[in-house]
């Protein structure tokens, strides 16, 4: 299968700072895939050298797996920058209109598709107002509109959800699924493993501009998981106390944590789930459940770039923004 993108070794340096370090990856067509890191770590970078914004100092990049950045590759693009910009004097209809000629969609049908856009955003009653009228969540619906207005092969979003309130964040992850059932691809970066996890079928992890982690999000999780921890919870506070003063305390265990109100167990070496669980029922413990713990994105995330990066608090984050 061709590739919406691929990265081959890229570098991009500015000064004696090295924004990516020989990235490689590359991303399916016609699905949702996710570049993922701390603040810093070079997913903008990454973006608007696709966008050919900036040219990487080494390496290649294909795009549709015929194209390299530049005006043809940019016809087939839909393009969110971080850096939010709209024309705040002009009315949000023609704006539209305007951001659509711009990509060679018609006069007439760049309108229409416009008007298509706000009744779906439920903004048509603002399409005669300037955008400087608009709150600044109403304005971000109307950036992400005209990057996906001339509809583009390939949708590339900046740190869609920055900002975003909760009820605005889910209509734009419905609409980004539903380019996917299209058959378009969708790729975006953000920091927000929530997010990502939700609607994310492949995720690649950077950080300090190298890569850390890529791959189909279901396989990595499972592999991060494996069978080595379980989440139990307990009936009743007296049977988690039995338990832990008991059961849990011995030859099976490695160690015992907390996630929510469940308790997480690590199993020793050459433990397996099931010997838990029966030993569990055969001390007469009384769960409410007891699974193969799966981990969150944000826990892959934060046990392999470190809890001081992924906060924002390394000192690489600390070195550059929006990079």
């Amino acid at each position: 299968m061709t590739a919406a993108i691929a990265l081959s070794s890229v570098w991009k340096r500015f000064g004696d700072f090295v924004a990516v370090g020989d990235l490689s990856f590359e991303i399916p067509a016609g699905g949702i895939y996710g570049i993922l890191g701390p603040n810093g770590a070079g997913k903008s970078t990454t973006l608007r050298m696709v966008n050919d914004i900036i040219g990487p100092d080494e390496g290649r990049i294909e795009i549709l797996g015929k194209y390299a950045p530049g005006r043809e590759a940019a016809k087939r693009i839909g393009y969110l920058p971080e850096e939010r910009g709209l024309y705040p004097k002009m009315r949000v209809l023609e704006l539209l209109q305007f951001f659509a000629e711009l990509r060679g969609v018609s006069a007439s049908d760049g309108k229409a598709r416009g008007r298509k856009w706000l009744e779906r955003l439920e903004l048509a009653d603002w399409a005669n107002h300037k955008v400087e009228d608009l709150s600044k969540g109403m304005q971000q619906k109307i950036q992400f509109t005209t990057a996906i207005i001339h509809e583009p092969e390939l949708l590339i979003l900046d740190e869609p959800w920055s900002g975003l309130d909760p009820i605005n964040a889910e209509v734009l992850r419905e609409i980004v699924m539903e380019q996917k059932e299209l058959g378009k691809t969708v790729v975006f970066s953000t920091h927000l493993m929530e997010q990502a996890e939700k609607i994310c079928d492949r995720v690649c992890i950077i950080s300090r501009g190298d890569k850390v982690l890529e791959g189909e999000l279901d396989a990595i999780k499972r592999e991060a998981g494996g069978e080595r921890r379980v989440a139990l919870r307990f009936a009743t506070p007296k049977d988690e106390e039995r338990a832990t003063g008991g059961v849990l305390a011995g030859d099976l265990v490695e160690s015992l944590s907390s996630v929510g109100d469940a308790v997480l167990v690590d199993l020793a070496d050459a433990a397996r789930p099931a010997e838990l669980l029966s030993a569990l029922s055969a001390a007469a413990l009384d769960l409410r459940r007891f699974e193969v713990y799966e981990p969150s994105l944000h826990e892959i995330f934060v046990e392999r770039v470190g809890a001081d990066v992924a906060a924002g608090r390394g000192p690489r984050a600390q070195e550059v923004v929006n990079v």
